[in-house]
């Protein structure tokens, strides 16, 4: 009942929600598994790769700036006490960039965690001509995760990191890329977080015969540097009610390696717990909305 009235409320999304539901220590031994993490030198991603460290994995950190990838590197060998922590750099917006990091990452790969993101206040493009929001988001984690699988050793995970603002923003097949009207960074960053999601059950379903397991998840409300950058007065006016970044990695980490979320494939998780995916009708995507989205991804990156 708790867990009910917290979940249809904000207050789910707080620190408070966090430390009024259950989250018993995560003990499964993950010694010989390979995990890679994108965004992970800072907030949600940083946790996620230290937990998984902790765990015994293999842990790939995937960051923008070599200087900062190494650094966040050497302190999580400290931290947890093992070497097996390898940095990779590479932009996440940067589609030649992703295909490079994934000729170089070796098989087998066992989990994998699309985390990278940004939440951007105007309307910019990458060099190669796409969104940035859309590119880092979206598309990059597309590709990466396409390019892939076929590294993905069963039983393996992949687990995308969207947001519990995704439940505002529907499908919008045709402005992906906000080309349209007034730029609204809030929107955008929430339009991807719902992509994500339906990515996810699209994958799930198409893995299932490989043993791999998809799952998405929301952190709830988190402090860490992208919520801090991005949006200052929310920042602000709720600090104290914010996540930890270790609080808002938990369920990324317990994704990762629980028995109970090996069982199930393709749902939306938050403080480890299956969610629905809509709160309105009005943000429901058809079949045919879901497959211009697969079809215009898949437009986007000629092989």
């Amino acid at each position: 009942m708790l867990d009910t009235i917290l979940d249809k409320s904000v207050v789910g999304y707080t620190t408070l929600g966090y430390r009024l539901r259950p989250h018993p220590a995560i003990n499964e031994d993950l010694t010989g598994r390979v995990a890679l993490v994108t965004g992970a030198t800072s907030g949600l991603g940083r946790a996620t790769a230290s937990g998984l460290a902790r765990l015994g994995a293999t842990v790939i950190v995937v960051g923008r700036n070599p200087e900062k990838t190494n650094r966040v590197v050497a302190e999580i060998r400290e931290e947890t006490g093992t070497d097996r922590v390898e940095p990779e750099i590479a932009d996440l917006s940067s589609m030649r960039q992703i295909r490079a990091l994934a000729d170089r990452v070796q098989a087998p790969l066992h989990i994998l965690v699309n985390n990278a993101g940004v939440l951007l206040s105007e309307r910019t493009e990458t060099d190669e001509g796409f969104e940035t929001t859309f590119a880092t988001n979206l598309l990059g984690h597309f590709l990466l995760t396409s390019l892939l699988i076929d590294k993905l050793e069963a039983p393996a995970r992949i687990i995308n990191v969207s947001s519990g603002g995704m439940y505002t923003q529907r499908l919008a097949v045709r402005d992906l890329q906000m080309k349209r009207g007034r730029y609204d960074g809030v929107i955008a960053y929430a339009r991807t977080k719902r992509a994500q999601v339906v990515l996810t059950e699209h994958w799930a379903s198409m893995l299932a015969d490989r043993g791999i397991v998809v799952h998405s998840m929301h952190p709830g409300w988190a402090d860490t540097p992208g919520v801090s950058d991005s949006l200052p007065r929310f920042y602000k006016i709720t600090k104290p009610l914010l996540r930890t970044a270790e609080e808002g990695a938990d369920t990324i980490v317990w994704l990762a390696a629980s028995e109970e979320a090996g069982r199930s494939t393709g749902l939306f998780w938050h403080d480890r717990k299956p969610r629905p995916t809509h709160r309105s009708a009005k943000t429901r995507e058809s079949a045919a909305e879901r497959q211009a989205l697969l079809d215009e991804l898949t437009r986007l990156l000629p092989a």
